[in-house]
C-alpha cells in the first residue's frame, strides 16, 4: 500500500545512543510519532508498559505471532521483541512520520514490508566509547556488557544494508544529522507526492 506517511527505521548497538536521538527529535519534530514496540524483557529504569514498550509476557507475545500481528519480530540479547503491524499502518495512513526503533534483523524485515522505509545506522565512534557508554549506564552485570559487545560486533557488520549511516560522537551534530535526513525524505518527490496528493492533482501532475 501506499500511505501519506514516512518510516524511518532506527537501529545501533546498544550503547550506542539510539534511544536518546530518537527521543530527542521526538520533541523536536511533532510530525514525528513513535511506534511501541512489544517485549517480553522486564521494564528498566522509569520504562511504562504503551510509552517505551508493551511489556508483555511469553505467552502474550506467542499469541501474537501465531496471529500476524507483527511486521516483524526477533530475539536480541535472550529477550524478544516485535512491531505491531496495525500500528505502524494506522498513523501512516492519518499522515504521520513513524519512526521505529529496532535491532538489525527487524530493520531488515521491515524493508522488505515497506519498499519506502527509510533504514538509519547508528554508530559509536569506538568500541572503547561503547563500552564506556555501557558501563555509565549502570543497567546491566558485567556479563550482561559483554553480552551487549559480543552482539555488537555482529549487528555493526550489517550497517552496508542501511540507506543512512550516523557516527553518533558528538550528541548534538548526531541528532543534527537525524533530523537532516527525515527533512531530506519528505522532499523528495515520491514523499511529497504522497503527502500532497491533492497539489499535485491541481497541477495535473501525475
Amino acid at each position: 500500500m501506499v500511505y501519506p506517511g514516512n518510516l524511518y527505521v532506527v537501529a545501533a548497538p546498544s550503547g550506542a545512543g539510539k534511544s536518546s536521538l530518537v527521543r530527542a527529535l521526538l520533541e523536536l519534530d511533532s510530525r514525528v510519532q513513535p511506534s511501541v514496540s512489544h517485549t517480553t524483557r522486564t521494564p528498566r529504569g522509569q520504562e511504562k508498559h504503551g510509552r517505551e514498550y508493551f511489556f508483555v509476557s511469553p505467552q502474550e507475545f506467542d499469541a501474537m505471532v501465531a496471529a500476524d500481528a507483527f511486521v516483524e519480530w526477533a530475539h536480541v540479547h535472550q529477550q524478544r521483541y516485535g512491531t505491531s503491524r496495525h500500528a505502524i499502518e494506522e498513523r501512516m495512513n492519518q499522515g504521520s512520520d513513524v519512526i521505529l526503533e529496532i535491532d538489525f534483523q527487524g530493520a531488515i524485515q521491515i524493508k522488505k514490508l515497506f519498499s519506502n522505509a527509510i533504514s538509519i545506522f547508528i554508530l559509536p565512534p569506538s568500541w572503547e566509547e561503547l563500552r564506556a557508554r555501557l558501563e555509565r549506564r549502570g543497567e546491566d552485570s558485567p556479563e550482561v556488557i559483554e553480552l551487549r559487545l559480543k552482539n555488537a560486533q555482529v549487528e555493526v557488520a550489517q550497517v552496508d544494508k542501511f540507506d543512512f549511516v550516523i557516527i553518533n560522537e558528538l550528541f548534538d551534530r548526531a541528532l543534527f544529522d537525524l533530523k537532516a535526513i527525515v527533512h531530506a525524505q519528505r522532499l523528495k518527490f515520491s514523499a511529497q507526492r504522497r503527502a500532497r496528493a491533492d497539489t499535485f492533482l491541481a497541477l495535473n501532475i501525475p
